[in-house]
């Protein structure tokens, strides 16, 4: 099935089970922006709960914290954001679309990486076991002459982009013969900058007014509270604080569904050190966000570090942790070193003095962050991209017939277990309600009794519930129940009294945390 395909059929699957909607739907939708349904809120709170407790409480020099999206307007200039956070913009005059130039690049060069690759796998497969790799990619002229061609094209791109040269991309998009998608013209209009952030007015009067953003990220909320939280949490360098919240950007082109968004979530996590350890806390961070993402067991091969090719103008190393999505590798978190840019604008913008003062060495300074910052949005893409699955399954009786299942980790999962009575009479919606109302304590249980078992079954399978508990009339006999695997769609007898312990061991998320 083409990649395009699958994603078309994510996307309409989390809409039909209550994962993702389209915001204002009834009033034919708002542009990029989604409402999370009654499932998507479960899983996107699972995730949230395990970074916050993979970053605060198993670091005990990580603390959280919640600050406000409306900021004071001189934060956003000390930041940086007010001069510098745009993209470049550019338009097809036939088609009247709008695009962001370097995003047109971009997918320019992954269109050339995607044909060495393919012709990396075609060797791979005629040559088997004597396949030299790495001899192909030295030697193939094909691959040599794709390679030369993708280096070309990123050295003059990386330049254009550090260099701010707008003609030049420009340029660079005609010399390369990259077309609108929707016009297959190129016929562009000039490139140029578009601020991203939203901005809003602040005050009762209109006279009285004073412009505000909307907050562009989560971090300078950190940023300026750094002091208050050193100083009430008695908090040693090096020490890390962390925050989940909202942020709006004003995206030219919010597109690939929740890969793009107007209104977004992000987890970043702040970690301050002294200045000249950077580059050693910098692959720290790299490795220990590479494993949080692993211990998910959603296949190593699926994920990739990029090195950034151009650097935004706090950092002085950068590089994302990629994820294989159907559409391609895309980002899904980065890691940054940010030096001493903020806290030294928001010392020299307020007047304030916000150094650390440092007992071992007996010196005050100004640290140096180390910043992760991944998208939740992203991460529930990430998520539900890899457990979407199509099967075909034996019915007894019958020929095989398709199963659509989420193969989500069991502690992520929205409903971590289905009651589910065999038939409505016969006792056997009582006893379940027994179960359910023992079990609800500690785990998201859902109840149905509704169609047959097999239907039911499916239904779970379609929102990722792990494990169903059947009811049965030897249920009533021995005060025994049969758990129904998801993902073999094994069968096990057991125990009613012993549901609480094995279903703990099976979802609780302690398992996930304890790989890292």
């Amino acid at each position: 099935m083409a990649n395009d395909d699958i994603f078309k059929k994510i996307i309409a699957h989390c809409k039909e089970y209550g994962f993702i909607f389209p915001s204002s739907e009834i009033y034919d939708g708002l542009g990029a922006v989604y409402d999370y349904g009654q499932n998507g809120a479960e899983l996107k709170n699972n995730i949230k709960q395990y970074w916050w407790k993979a970053m605060v409480q198993m670091n005990e020099n990580i603390v959280g914290i919640d600050s406000a999206i409306f900021m004071h307007p001189r934060i956003w200039e000390a930041s940086g954001h007010v001069a510098a956070f745009h993209d470049p913009l550019i338009d097809n005059k036939d088609s009247k679309k709008r695009y962001r130039a370097d995003q047109l690049i971009e997918e320019q060069l992954q269109k050339i990486e995607d044909k060495i690759e393919k012709e990396v796998e075609k060797a791979a497969a005629r040559f088997g076991d004597k396949f030299d790799e790495r001899l192909f990619r030295e030697t193939n002229p094909r691959v040599t002459e794709n390679v030369a061609k993708y280096n070309e094209l990123k050295n003059r791109f990386v330049k254009a982009l550090e260099n701010e040269d707008l003609a030049e991309i420009k340029q660079v998009i005609i010399d390369n013969n990259i077309v609108c998608p929707v016009s297959g013209t190129a016929n562009w209009t000039d490139v140029r900058q578009f601020n991203l952030m939203f901005s809003t007015q602040l005050g009762s009067v209109s006279e009285e007014t004073n412009t505000i953003y909307l907050r562009p990220e989560t971090a300078q909320g950190i940023f300026v509270n750094y002091l208050n939280v050193q100083k009430t949490g008695r908090m040693k360098i090096p020490f890390g604080i962390a925050q989940i919240g909202k942020a709006f950007r004003n995206e030219i082109v919010a597109r690939q569904w929740i890969m793009r968004m107007r209104e977004f979530e992000q987890m970043e996590m702040q970690f301050f050190i002294r200045p000249g350890s950077e580059m050693e806390w910098y692959e720290y961070w790299k490795e220990k966000r590479i494993k949080w993402h692993k211990a998910l067991d959603m296949g190593d091969e699926n994920y990739r570090f990029h090195d950034h090719d151009k650097l935004a103008h706090y950092a002085n190393a950068a590089a994302d942790i990629e994820f294989r999505f159907p559409i391609g590798f895309k980002e899904v978190e980065g890691i940054h070193s940010r030096t001493n840019f903020d806290l030294g604008n928001h010392e020299k913008f307020s007047g304030k003095k916000i150094q650390y003062f440092d007992p071992d060495t007996n010196e005050g300074y100004t640290p140096y962050v180390i910043e992760t910052s991944i998208g939740v949005d992203r991460m529930f893409f990430t998520i539900i991209a890899n457990a979407y699955t199509e099967e075909k399954v034996e019915r007894e009786g019958s020929a095989k017939e398709d199963r659509i299942v989420l193969k989500l980790p069991p502690a992520l999962a929205p409903v971590k277990l289905a009651v589910l009575p065999l038939t409505k009479k016969d006792s056997l919606p009582e006893k379940a309600r027994e179960i359910m109302d023992r079990l609800k304590f500690d785990f998201n249980c859902q109840y149905e009794e509704k169609d047959s078992i097999g239907r039911r079954y499916r239904r779970q399978d379609a929102i990722g519930t792990p494990f169903c508990i059947t009811i049965d009339h030897q249920s009533l006999a021995d005060n025994t129940v049969t758990i129904r695997y998801r993902d073999s769609m094994e069968q096990e007898r057991v125990s009613i009294d012993r549901l609480p312990q094995i279903m703990d061991e099976k979802v609780s998320m302690r398992k996930l945390l304890e790989k890292l």
